[in-house]
C-alpha cells in the first residue's frame, strides 16, 4: 500500500491594488452643475487623464427644483471600478466618488481634472487605501 503524500496547496492570488478618493464641492456655479452634456464630457475626459476605462455610463437629469435647474447623477462604470458625480444646482453642492484598481490608475488625477473644471470655492476630500495587503 502506497501512502498518499499530504501538501499544502497555496494559490498565488493576484495582488489587489484599491485606491478610493472621494470629496464635497461646495458653491459649485448652479449653471455649471445643471449642465447635464458638460458634466458627461468632464467625466469622460477625466477618465483619460486617470488611466480609467469607461464600460457604460447611466446619467440622470433631474427635475427642476425651487427656480434652479434640475441636478445631475452620472455613474461611469469603469474597468477598474466606477466613477460617481452628483449634483445639486440648488445648494450649488455636488459630491465626486471615484474608486479604482489596478497599479496604473490614477484616480487623484481624474478627480483633480473634475474638480478643476467645475471650480467649487472649497472642497473637502479623503483618499483610501482599500488595497489588499
Amino acid at each position: 500500500m502506497t501512502k498518499i503524500q499530504e501538501r499544502e496547496v497555496r494559490l498565488e492570488l493576484p495582488k489587489v491594488i484599491g485606491k478610493h478618493v472621494y470629496g464635497n464641492l461646495n458653491e459649485v456655479n448652479p449653471k455649471v452643475i445643471a449642465d447635464l452634456n458638460y458634466l458627461i464630457k468632464t467625466v469622460v475626459e477625466s477618465s483619460k487623464v486617470g488611466n480609467l476605462h469607461i464600460i457604460e455610463m447611466i446619467t440622470k437629469k433631474f427635475n427642476s427644483y425651487n427656480e434652479y435647474d434640475g441636478g445631475v447623477s452620472i455613474i461611469a462604470l469603469i474597468e477598474e471600478s466606477h466613477i460617481a458625480l452628483h449634483t445639486w444646482p440648488e445648494s450649488m453642492y455636488a459630491t465626486l466618488d471615484i474608486y479604482s484598481c489596478g497599479e496604473e490608475s490614477n484616480p487623484d488625477a481624474a478627480f483633480s481634472y473634475i474638480v478643476n473644471k467645475l471650480k467649487p470655492k472649497s472642497v473637502t476630500s479623503s483618499f483610501i487605501d482599500r488595497s489588499k495587503m
